[in-house]
């Protein structure tokens, strides 16, 4: 790994000088400083519009789909319960970063505690794994709801779907924690900068100075091995959600049974496609302007959030029937 390049980059885009940045001794550093989005200073309070816009759509959206599903009795079903742990999960995955982003774009507050850094890292890369996770677990809720419709409610009784949403934080949570355990024994003894708006593993990982190939390497392997698998169980599941859906006698069948599939394939697609691209682009995307890269990590993290509650108040029929309800002000 080709530490030097990466410092003297970054160094060139600072306002700060690491000794101005850093009076502790940094193979045991104190605080780190996030730079934000390098390169686009001047623009900072413009860009925390959008970005703060979308973290009031996140948490105003996903707080609104857990207040219908808990206030409406017919939405008692698995599927609802897999969107609630959604919501959830975009909540913590929102606020786990951009309160800290929007106080360095407006305030100027660029240091993180070394602790709190660490514990940053680990709740973002967590609940990435586990909206992954929860995914995967809506796939297969539609491929029982499809595929074995008389055995659903069987299948997927209460108990069952309380034990696939523990399963997939303790998977989250095992995997994950390799990550700030790693990363807490390197050395740091060249700068405590940090060109991104906050701590993510590959971006911290970079700066210590030590042989880092363990933590490059995990890395990898939980994005290809955790992310690449759930990919291919939603594949899979939607080949046998596929074939049942073409068996159906008429058009207007497969048309209806499919549109009950829509809100999850655009969540997919949401989620999916930008952290892979967002993964591969930190790791290889050497000759990628820096400031593309910090914008495309932090818009793959806000755009789930901001997107599914929209997706399923939308496109389930039950959730906007009672959203429309709620505005205007009938009985709930």
């Amino acid at each position: 790994m080709q530490e030097t390049p990466f410092c003297l980059r970054v160094e060139h885009l600072l306002p700060y000088s690491m000794s101005d940045s850093n009076t502790t001794d940094l193979n045991n550093p104190s605080t780190f400083i996030l730079l934000g989005i390098p390169g686009l200073e001047a623009a900072h309070v413009w860009l925390s519009i959008p970005f703060c816009t979308m973290y009031v759509t996140a948490i105003l959206g996903n707080f609104t789909i857990l207040f219908i599903v808990k206030r409406e009795p017919r939405l008692r079903a698995p599927m609802y319960y897999f969107i609630c742990m959604l919501a959830i999960t975009d909540l913590v995955l929102s606020t786990s970063m951009l309160p800290k982003m929007l106080s360095i774009f407006w305030f100027n507050s660029r240091e993180i505690d070394f602790s709190a850094c660490l514990t940053q890292m680990y709740f973002i890369h967590c609940f990435s794994v586990v909206e992954s996770g929860i995914l995967v677990a809506m796939a297969f809720d539609r491929y029982v709801a499809i595929c074995n419709p008389l055995r659903h409610s069987t299948i997927l009784a209460n108990p069952m779907v309380a034990k696939i949403g523990l399963a997939v934080v303790l998977r989250s949570a095992m995997l994950i924690l390799p990550y700030p355990l790693l990363t807490r024994q390197w050395p740091y003894c060249k700068t405590n900068i940090i060109p991104d708006t906050h701590c993510m593993h590959i971006a911290v990982v970079k700066l210590a100075c030590a042989d880092t190939r363990i933590s490059s390497y995990y890395g990898l392997f939980v994005l290809f091995c955790v992310k690449g698998l759930d990919m291919f169980f939603v594949a899979l599941s939607y080949t046998q959600i596929l074939r049942a859906i073409f068996r159906l006698p008429t058009k207007d069948a497969r048309l209806k049974t499919f549109g009950t599939c829509s809100s999850h394939l655009c969540s997919i697609l949401a989620f999916f496609i930008p952290a892979l691209f967002s993964s591969l682009t930190y790791r290889f995307g050497q000759n990628v302007p820096l400031h593309f890269r910090v914008l495309i990590g932090n818009v793959n993290l806000l755009v789930p959030p901001t997107l599914n509650p929209i997706i399923y108040g939308v496109r389930t029929k039950q959730i906007w029937d009672r959203l429309h309800q709620l505005f205007s002000h009938k009985d709930i």
